[in-house]
């Protein structure tokens, strides 16, 4: 998995994995979500990132499985 982020555009681009792109749909004017053939996501396209999220202030957490 990628996050990157442009500022010179103010995109977020998450990419989940490598599959090729079989089609692209907007989720609404700012989202746009690539799929793969199966129609599973491929990656999702945010603009105007600085509104829609609060991109600035990232951060990840990787939670273990809990036995």
């Amino acid at each position: 998995m990628e996050i990157k982020y442009f500022s010179d555009t103010d995109t977020l681009l998450l990419i989940l994995n490598d599959k090729p792109v079989a089609a692209t749909e907007d989720v609404n004017e700012n989202v746009l979500v690539d799929l793969d053939e199966q129609g599973n996501p491929v990656s999702f396209t945010i603009e105007h990132a600085r509104e829609m999220t609060n991109v600035m202030d990232f951060s990840f957490q990787h939670v273990a499985e809990v036995v």
